[in-house]
C-alpha cells in the first residue's frame, strides 16, 4: 500500500489508474497461456496421428486387393510382375499371404486413426500394445536370423538344388527365372556348374551345361572341362555379395521402419497420457 501511494504521489493523474497486480493475479493468465500450448501441441499430434493411419489403411487396402487379384486370377497378375516358381507357389499362397498382411495394415490403420479422432484412451492403449507386439517379434526374427545365419545356405540349398535339377529345361518359368538371374549376376547355378550335373537339362544337351557356366564364348561348348577350367562362382555367393555392398541401404531401411514403428508408440501414448491427464 505505502508503494502504490508512494507512485500515485509522484506520477501523473493518468498513471493513477494503473492497477499493481501481485503474483497470485499473475498465475491464472500463465496457466491459460500453457493450456493453450497443451491444447495446440495435442491438436497438432493429433492431425499427425489421423493422417499417418490413414496412409497406413490405404497401404493396407491396397495390399489387400492386390492380394484378391492374385487369388481370383493369379494368371493375369503372374504377368505383371516377375516369375515365380512353382515351388515358391506350392509353399507360399501369394495370395492369401497378401490379404492377410493387407487386414491387417488396414485394421491396425482404422484403430490407431479411430482411436485418435474419438479421442479413445481404450484404442490407443490397444493400437500402443499392437505395435509394440510387432516391434518384438520383428526384433525376436532379427535375432533368430543372426543367431542362425550359418544354416541360410544350407536351407536355400536344398530347397533351391531338386528344383534346378529336375525342373530347369523343362519348365519354361523355372527356366526363364535362372537364365535371367544366372546372366545378370554372372553366376552358375545355386552353388557352382555340379548342381546341374546328372540333371534335365544336362541329360538332354549331352552332358552340356549352361552357356553362362562357362566364362567366354571360347570355352564352347559347356562341358565338364570347360565349366571346371571356369569355375564360374554360383548365385548365391553372388547375391550375398550385392546384400554385403547394400548393406547400408538394407540397415537404413530396417531404422526407418523401426523409426517409424517407435514414433508411432510415442505419438499414441502422448495421447493417451494426455486425455487421461485431462480426465481427472
Amino acid at each position: 500500500m505505502k508503494a502504490e501511494s508512494l507512485c500515485t504521489a509522484i506520477l501523473p493523474s493518468t498513471a493513477r489508474k494503473i492497477s499493481f497486480r501481485t503474483k497470485e493475479q499473475r498465475k491464472p493468465h500463465r496457466k491459460g497461456h500453457k493450456g493453450k500450448l497443451k491444447m495446440g501441441c495435442f491438436t497438432f499430434v493429433k492431425v499427425v496421428m489421423v493422417v499417418f493411419n490413414l496412409l497406413i489403411c490405404l497401404a493396407g487396402m491396397c495390399l489387400a486387393a492386390a492380394g484378391i487379384w492374385v487369388t481370383v486370377d493369379g494368371n493375369s497378375f503372374m504377368k505383371v510382375l516377375p516369375p515365380f516358381t512353382d515351388d515358391f507357389e506350392s509353399h507360399v499362397n501369394v495370395g492369401v499371404f497378401c490379404i492377410t498382411i493387407g487386414a491387417v495394415m488396414t485394421l491396425l490403420g482404422l484403430l490407431g486413426c479411430c482411436g485418435a479422432q474419438k479421442e479413445s484412451k481404450c484404442l490407443l492403449i490397444m493400437f500402443f500394445s499392437i505395435i509394440l507386439l510387432i516391434c518384438i517379434a520383428e526384433t525376436a526374427a532379427a535375432i533368430v536370423a543372426l543367431v542362425y545365419s550359418s544354416y541360410t545356405e544350407i536351407i536355400l540349398r536344398a530347397w533351391a538344388t531338386p528344383g534346378l535339377k529336375e525342373k530347369f529345361g523343362k519348365d519354361k518359368i523355372v527356366t526363364d527365372l535362372w537364365n535371367s538371374t544366372m546372366t545378370t549376376l554372372q553366376c552358375c547355378g545355386f552353388s557352382n556348374y555340379t548342381d546341374f550335373s546328372e540333371s534335365y537339362y544336362y541329360k538332354q544337351n549331352g552332358a552340356l551345361y549352361p552357356p553362362t557356366c562357362c566364362a567366354g564364348l571360347e570355352l564352347f561348348p559347356c562341358d565338364d572341362d570347360n565349366a571346371g577350367f571356369s569355375n564360374v562362382e554360383g548365385c548365391y555367393k553372388q547375391i550375398v555379395k550385392i546384400i554385403q555392398r547394400n548393406v547400408n541401404i538394407v540397415g537404413g531401411i530396417a531404422a526407418g521402419v523401426t523409426a517409424i514403428e517407435v514414433a508411432a508408440m510415442g505419438v499414441s501414448m502422448y495421447l493417451y497420457c494426455y486425455l487421461d491427464k485431462k480426465a481427472t
